[in-house]
């Protein structure tokens, strides 16, 4: 029979875990599965399954004041100064968040790897390569670039990357490292099997990117290094400003906390998440938890109360965001259909919701933070996310909006 070390057992009974008891107490499992099923466990922040602070929708909820487009141009020369500057001197780091799978494109592979090009190959990694190219080159000087990967895309995206030479920038200044998992359990809380030796992980949201960093052993380098800000943007938006001097200058110059860069909603019930204030603090609501009474509330002037949404661009101070670390974060519990195999050893493929996987999320951290600029851009020009295969927000719109942005397809 395979041996399994009493604390293990004792953190399984703790959490209530008794299936995988069962499972790891089997004398038919071979004991090379139950090392690495061991091993998994091991690894295991059950901090996941722990109460989690939540905000509470029914708190002091007020819209947030927003430096606009025109307000930006008056001063855009002298921001652009004072973020080249900034860039120059060392002092911000990029962080693209780039886990995913680009499953709702029709795509198994990862997302940035999706070519949207008609004519000629144009991967999203290549656009967002391209995009930060621009600054770079305005700069003078390469500026550090930390890819958030995960275990299922790590490997394909880094031989990726490499195979098409980095897209023209500077491999010294690239760093891949992997975002943490969580496990996924079912609607019981018992965590499910992905194989007869392998857990059920998925990644842990993209707000888990710092706490990745600092598992991965970046964060000493990030400290030990002249970086004081970092510019944290997403993986599926080809127009994505990255390192734009100017928002960076704005924030600098304005002293608040961090930046979010934030879009004019299309529609009152646009999916993107609101940005406000909650009890005196930045804070973002998720487009699903808006009520109809706050979607369509107005200022005086007749604009929307909370009509700007975030687009997953932000400038964070590194000093700051440590302090994040200890804190307890908000987790979102997520229900998703999640192939597994069931503890008697079949193979189940549902075709609906089974499972739970718990995440955190990037917009969390802007409540962490004691003020934001929110900064306004042109949704035409910096806004072409790609969540769809068909429709809103997908693969076709994103391909109108390069192309009158002219880039060529």
């Amino acid at each position: 029979m395979p041996m399994i070390k009493d604390e293990l057992i004792k953190t399984l009974k703790q959490y209530k875990q008794d299936k995988l008891i069962a499972y790891l107490s089997d004398s038919t499992l071979c004991k090379a599965n139950e090392c690495r099923l061991s091993k998994d466990i091991e690894s295991i922040d059950w901090s996941f399954l722990e109460p989690h602070k939540s905000y509470n929708s029914a708190d002091d909820i007020k819209p947030i004041d927003i430096t606009l487009i025109d307000a930006i141009k008056q001063d855009e020369n002298r921001f652009e100064q004072t973020g080249l500057e900034a860039i120059r001197d060392g002092k911000l780091a990029l962080v693209l968040l780039a886990g995913g799978q680009g499953t709702r494109l029709g795509y198994d592979h990862p997302k940035g790897m999706f070519n949207v090009g008609t004519d000629r190959e144009l991967f999203i990694f290549e656009c967002l390569i391209n995009n930060t190219m621009k600054v770079v080159k305005k700069a003078g000087c390469f500026i550090p670039f930390y890819i958030m990967t995960s275990s299922i895309n790590n490997d394909e995206t880094v031989a990726f990357f490499k195979e098409h030479n980095y897209f023209g920038y500077n491999p010294d200044y690239i760093t891949f490292f992997v975002q943490e998992s969580n496990p996924v359990t079912d609607f019981e809380g018992n965590i499910l099997l992905a194989d007869k030796d392998e857990l059920c992980m998925s990644p842990n949201g993209n707000g888990g990117w710092f706490s990745s960093m600092e598992r991965n052993g970046l964060l000493d380098e990030l400290l030990n290094s002249p970086i004081e800000w970092i510019n944290v943007f997403s993986v599926d938006n080809v127009l994505q400003g990255i390192a734009d001097p100017v928002f960076l200058g704005a924030t600098i110059e304005s002293g608040k906390t961090c930046g979010a860069k934030v879009v004019a909603k299309a529609a009152p019930d646009e999916k993107v998440g609101a940005i406000c204030t909650m009890s005196g603090k930045p804070h973002i609501i998720e487009y699903y938890e808006l009520s109809d009474k706050m979607m369509n509330e107005k200022n005086p002037d007749g604009t929307y109360s909370y009509g700007y949404g975030v687009i997953l661009n932000y400038l964070f101070p590194i000093k700051k965001l440590k302090h994040t670390l200890n804190k307890d974060m908000p987790l979102h519990i997520v229900k998703k259909a999640v192939p597994y195999m069931d503890y008697d050893g079949t193979y189940i493929t549902p075709t609906d919701v089974n499972a739970f996987k718990y995440e955190t999320l990037a917009l969390d951290l802007i409540h962490a933070m004691d003020s934001c600029l929110a900064y306004e851009i042109n949704r035409e020009k910096e806004f072409a996310p790609i969540k769809n295969k068909e429709g809103i927000d997908s693969i076709d719109t994103a391909r109108e909006l390069l192309r009158k942005n002219g880039v060529i397809l």
